[in-house]
């Protein structure tokens, strides 16, 4: 059974069950309440490829059930819909007026209709009803439904009767809707009056984007006299901003200064916000400027709005100038204000000022809520700062603020990534005793607990009790399971894990989509990826530039630049202005794939716009130079770096370090370690690793030794890397001996062998004397030697090498025949066995016991691969993840 049905069917069983029998229902009720129930049971869980002749059981209570098919039936609600008509169904039986219902199932009468939608009760239960019975287009019908929605604005239900219409017209299109409206118009005194009917229409209109048609209502209103209301006018707008039709929006904008209503606060900020989404943020500024002339102080929202848009620009001066503009107009910034601005800057890479910024909170009389904690924490994780991370956490825990979900995902990550797994569970001990957190923050908690831990089918089980007992839903608890799945390449069950929370009526977040998008990108599968990005655009699905990031960092990994770069500009052409993060993680991208000159271009852009770069950016762009050999444009960075008032951290000294390594500068290297002590930075095993394996390039195996000594007085014990390097610059030197007592002494260690150590140790082996050879060849296979491409390279440069560049390519050919996936190096090998053997004809003879010692050495390689080689097509097929939106819909 799938996570989807188990999901549903245990929640809802429970539920039906407790509701039937704690409800007290006559004995003579119960078939009809089962019949409701089974029929739900049964579309619920049926297969979407049923037959076509299987009977939905909800047909009895529609009035076309003999002239719709069963099967279409179901096409007008979606699952969680008809789980809400089947709750409701069931509590008109209960009350014995199911006359009514079987009265309307013979006939669609509108008065019936009204008093079965006012019987189900709420809003969202009524308009579930009216879209499952609403299943013929036939003109009388249409008339019918107007009448039903005259009716219901006649008893104050204006909302019910806009959802009606708008049902209704978004059914049949622009040019029925208007002879619908000549109707609605005609016979509407008997019901309501001339202003409740036209505003009705006039939002029904803008319910399914007929702006015209809405214009027209709008000017009809003006011809009898009936102002429009000023959220009608609000709604109006911000549709014309979105499709672009500017002169429009001022032409309304006019008649509203000529004719009314007189512009409002609202009305200003529904104009500002819906330019500054346009990207017109001079217009909005401007908008903000004239309020006063039209009798309206702009208010925070219309600051904050324009604050943000210059936020999501980059432009964090210029919001820290309004910011300041607000306060000197006597106008208090609220906690989104500074919320907004902290955010900013913590994307930035500047976390003093967002720090400094966060402490000036209370001077202005805003206490920091946990939304404002959780982003200055998430900052200090992002800057792997995470002692500070942690330092905030207790300071709000002191203050009595409840933490979260979000706040436990932040430190976790943060505990995960640059601290100690152990710290992440201590937390998770910590927060499950605590007073402070509500029980639905809690279960949140627990579940992404589980999540981190890597135990998915426990956090699932929770999830599951959590329906089962009817505690409200989180998306947070659901974000937890999808990423959990996304990380571990389960893209699948992080999909359908999504749809339940859609079909559960939440509202995916812009964490939603980025796990799905992380879980498909981790596959390499970025067609599929931009697929789905595509459809959630297309959905209006919380989109943020973080899915954007996602995307272009994949591509990067698989070295497409220009897809990268083309995501890029998708990006900036969509109003999604890049922030530090995604400045960053371009500039990665760009320096991975030797692209240097071009990510410093982006480096600029960045901070010339206001970006203040942080450690991340500069250290992608001080490797990049480092290994395209540019070491002192990297150490002009580094001076840089310290002048903009970022502190260099290990990871910066290490790749200096590294530089100086490459080019064989030694001195510069130990220069370097030492002068990042007397900064207070702590070497760590990488910065050991990195001057062993210089010394070992070099060839000074004693320097190396002595490095290893100093890596265990610093309490660093070496890892299999320190030992690969050590045995790679044994074999290197030729001391075959020296390295077999390395691979001893890493087993006594405890430490697996990987298969780079065996390949090295294999390197060696070829270029040894035969006896040697055949021994320790013996040793590495009765460790379990596991070869992979390397270890084939390696064999057939030992070929070439040793003159036999024939066998090199018979074993080529071979490797071919079982599909095995060559690499460049493998081709350059080939290529050059090939070129050997027409340019040489006097080929060494003397080669007959080393050939067959390589022959066996390649026997085993090749029969390994054969067995493990994979003889598929690549082939993913497209992942249908969000298959309309909706189940059902």
């Amino acid at each position: 059974m799938s996570t989807k049905v188990r999901f549903l069917r245990k929640s809802l069983k429970v539920h039906y069950s407790l509701f039937f029998f704690n409800h007290n229902f006559p004995k003579t009720l119960y078939p009809s309440v089962v019949h409701l129930y089974s029929c739900y049971s049964y579309i619920s869980y049926s297969s979407s490829n049923a037959s076509s002749t299987t009977i939905c059981y909800l047909d009895q209570f529609s009035p076309f059930s003999n002239l719709i098919s069963n099967s279409n039936s179901l096409a007008y609600v979606n699952s969680n819909e008809r789980r809400k008509i089947v709750v409701g169904l069931s509590k008109i039986i209960k009350q014995k007026q199911g006359y009514i219902l079987k009265a309307f199932s013979q006939k669609f009468c509108p008065h019936l209709l009204v008093k079965i939608m006012k019987l189900l009760e709420t809003r969202e239960t009524a308009l579930a009803f009216f879209k499952f019975v609403f299943q013929e287009d036939s003109e009388a019908t249409l008339r019918s439904c107007c009448v039903a929605a005259h009716i219901l604005a006649a008893e104050d239900l204006r909302l019910w009767a806009q959802d009606v219409v708008s049902r209704v017209f978004g059914r049949i299109g622009a040019v029925r809707s208007r002879g619908l409206v000549k109707f609605m118009w005609g016979n509407h005194h008997e019901y309501e009056s001339d202003f409740s009917v036209l505003d009705t229409l006039m939002r029904v209109f803008l319910n399914v984007e007929m702006g015209c048609e809405a214009l027209e209502i709008v000017h009809w209103m003006r011809k009898v006299g009936a102002k429009p209301s000023l959220s009608a006018i609000g709604i109006l707008f911000k549709f014309l901003l979105r499709v672009g039709d500017y002169g429009s929006v001022w032409k309304l904008f006019r008649s509203m200064v000529r004719e009314g209503p007189r512009p409002s606060n609202r009305t200003f900020n529904m104009m500002i916000l819906g330019f500054c989404q346009e990207s017109y943020v001079q217009i909005a500024e401007s908008l903000l400027h004239v309020m006063w002339k039209y009798w309206c102080e702009p208010d925070v929202v219309a600051y904050n709005i324009l604050i943000n848009a210059y936020c999501s620009r980059g432009l964090t001066s210029d919001a820290l100038k309004w910011m300041q503009l607000m306060i000197e107009r006597d106008c208090k910034p609220s906690a989104i204000t500074f919320n907004t601005i902290i955010n900013a800057l913590c994307n930035e890479g500047n976390l003093f000022e967002a720090r400094k910024i966060f402490d000036d909170t209370q001077d202005m009389g805003i206490s920091p809520n946990v939304i404002m904690y959780n982003t200055l924490m998430n900052g200090y994780v992002k800057a792997r700062d995470i002692d500070q991370a942690n330092m905030l956490y207790e300071k709000m825990m002191n203050r009595g603020i409840a933490p979260d979900g979000v706040t436990f995902n932040i430190l976790v990550a943060g505990h995960y990534k640059y601290g100690r797994e152990e710290d992440g569970d201590r937390l998770l001990r910590d927060l499950s005793v605590s007073s402070l957190i509500p029980d639905h923050s809690l279960y949140d908690i627990s579940v992404s607990g589980l999540c981190w831990a890597g135990r998915l089918d426990e956090a699932v089980k929770l999830l599951e009790d959590m329906l089962e007992k009817g505690i409200p839903l989180s998306v947070i608890a659901f974000n937890s399971i999808i990423a959990a799945y996304s990380r571990e390449g389960l893209e699948e069950n992080a999909s359908e894990v999504y749809k339940i929370m859609v079909n559960f009526c939440l509202t995916p977040s812009s964490s939603s989509c980025s796990s799905l998008l992380m879980g498909l990108c981790k596959m390499g599968r970025l067609q599929e990826a931009w697929e789905l990005l595509q459809k959630m655009l297309e959905k209006g699905l919380p989109i943020g530039k973080v899915a954007f990031t996602l995307l272009f960092d994949g591509y990067f990994k698989l070295g497409d630049i220009v897809g990268a770069q083309n995501l890029w500009n998708e990006m900036l052409g969509r109003g999604l202005y890049p922030d530090g993060v995604a400045f960053s993680a371009f500039i990665d991208g760009l320096c991975k794939t030797g692209q240097v000159d071009e990510a410093y271009d982006v480096f600029l852009e960045m901070s010339r716009i206001g970006f203040v770069p942080n450690n991340f950016a500069y250290n992608s762009l001080i490797a990049g130079f480092c290994n395209s050999g540019r070491l002192h444009e990297a150490l002009k960075l580094q001076k840089e770096m310290r002048k903009n008032g970022l502190l260099p951290d290990v990871f910066t000294v290490n790749i200096i370090i590294n530089g100086f390594c490459r080019q064989g500068r030694m001195r510069s290297a130990v220069d370097a370690f030492i002068e990042m002590h007397r900064a207070g930075l702590s070497a760590d095993i990488v910065t050991y690793n990195t001057l062993i394996g210089g010394y070992c390039k070099a060839f000074d195996m004693d320097s190396a030794e002595e490095f290893v000594k100093k890596m265990y007085t610093s309490g660093w014990d070496p890892d299999i890397t320190t030992y690969n390097i050590r045995i790679h610059g044994f074999c290197s030197s030729r001391k075959m001996n020296r390295a077999v007592m390395m691979l001893d002494e890493l087993i006594s260690a405890g430490i697996v062998p990987n298969t780079a150590t065996y390949n090295t140790m294999m390197n060696g082996v070829c270029s040894d004397i035969l006896e040697r050879a055949m021994i320790i060849a013996a040793k590495l296979i009765k460790m379990a030697f596991v070869p992979n491409v390397i270890t084939a390279n390696v064999l057939l440069s030992q070929y070439c090498k040793q003159g036999m560049p024939e066998r090199a390519l018979m074993w080529g050919q071979k490797l071919r025949e079982v599909f095995f996936v060559f690499d460049e190096v493998t081709y350059k090998i080939l290529d050059r066995a090939y070129y050997d053997l027409q340019e040489s004809a006097d080929l060494s003879e003397e080669t007959s016991e080393k050939s067959l010692f390589l022959d066996f050495l390649m026997y085993i390689t090749y029969e390994y691969l054969c067995r493990n080689t994979v003889h598929t097509e690549a082939s993913h097929g497209h992942l249908k993840l969000i298959e309309n939106v909706c189940l059902g819909s």
